[in-house]
């Protein structure tokens, strides 16, 4: 782009495109998209785990309803994928790019669409947005208590690798859903919708293994009140090498050949909550 100052000489202006990995100047800090992915990752966990609190909590309204466990796994995480696409599509998503997700920042990294600084303020406001919407659980007192808050945990008895592997297998299928269906033109207004049919299909397979999180944040709230730490770190290794795996197959083309060009969800083409700065 092309201006003019004051004096008439014509000076190239440099667009600043953090969610492109072309940030401009190229140490700039984004401040009100980290605040977008902070209050986003916030109503991710008070809606998202109210819904699980809601169907798992004894005493809880949906606790009876649908009677099969199976069933009442699929719809709640039908709810909470919902939840997540809610925010992708909203003015929050169209600030941030709405991750709402350490393991998906960590992709889109690895994918050269942010660079290290933005990931890292990313990542950061994600833990600060988890532990805020963790806090405002405690509204459901003794019933949000009796799930541990809706918190994620690893079956108990099982070898340490079932749960590990299950939040790999979660995470590589989100992130290679998405990066599938942000790489194409066609498929771009569809995105987020894949949150809801696959978070219900895992909250039904996998969620007996480790609760199906994929999203590191996602966890972290529900342990900090609860202060129950149980296999912790199952999610941050799970969904960090799951991430890792989605962008191996990403560059190696097993996605096909697709090119991704912005680390967002949906308002694709949309700068995200930044200024134009000159050259």
């Amino acid at each position: 782009m092309v201006s003019t100052d004051a004096t008439g000489s014509r000076q190239d202006e440099v667009a600043d495109l953090p969610l492109s990995g072309k940030p401009y100047p190229y140490n700039k800090l984004h401040p009100t998209m980290y605040a977008a992915e902070a209050l986003g990752t916030a109503l991710l966990v008070v809606l998202g785990l109210s819904a699980v609190i809601a169907f798992w909590g004894t005493g809880a309204p949906l606790s009876h309803w649908p009677s099969s466990p199976g069933l009442r796994r699929f719809v709640n995480g039908l709810l909470f994928g919902s939840i997540g696409a809610a925010i992708a599509y909203s003015p929050i998503g169209r600030i941030s790019g709405a991750h709402i997700n350490p393991a998906m920042t960590v992709a889109f990294l690895l994918a050269n669409r942010l660079r290290w600084r933005d990931a890292s303020c990313y990542v950061m406001a994600q833990i600060i947005g988890a532990a805020v919407g963790s806090a405002c659980l405690l509204a459901w007192g003794q019933v949000g208590a009796s799930d541990a808050w809706g918190a994620s945990l690893p079956e108990r008895g099982l070898p340490s690798i079932c749960p590990v592997l299950g939040e790999v297998i979660c995470t590589f299928m989100l992130v290679a859903l998405v990066f599938f269906l942000a790489s194409r033109s066609s498929s771009q207004p569809f995105t987020p919708l894949i949150n809801p049919p696959l978070f219900a299909v895992l909250s039904w397979l996998e969620a007996p293994l480790s609760g199906a999180s994929a999203n590191p944040a996602r966890s972290f709230g529900p342990e900090l009140i609860s202060g129950d730490w149980t296999g912790w770190w199952v999610y941050w290794i799970g969904p960090a090498l799951g991430a890792g795996l989605a962008v191996g197959a990403y560059r190696l083309r097993l996605l096909g050949h697709i090119h991704l060009h912005q680390a967002r969800l949906f308002h694709f083409g949309h700068p995200g909550g930044v200024n134009r700065s000159p050259e």
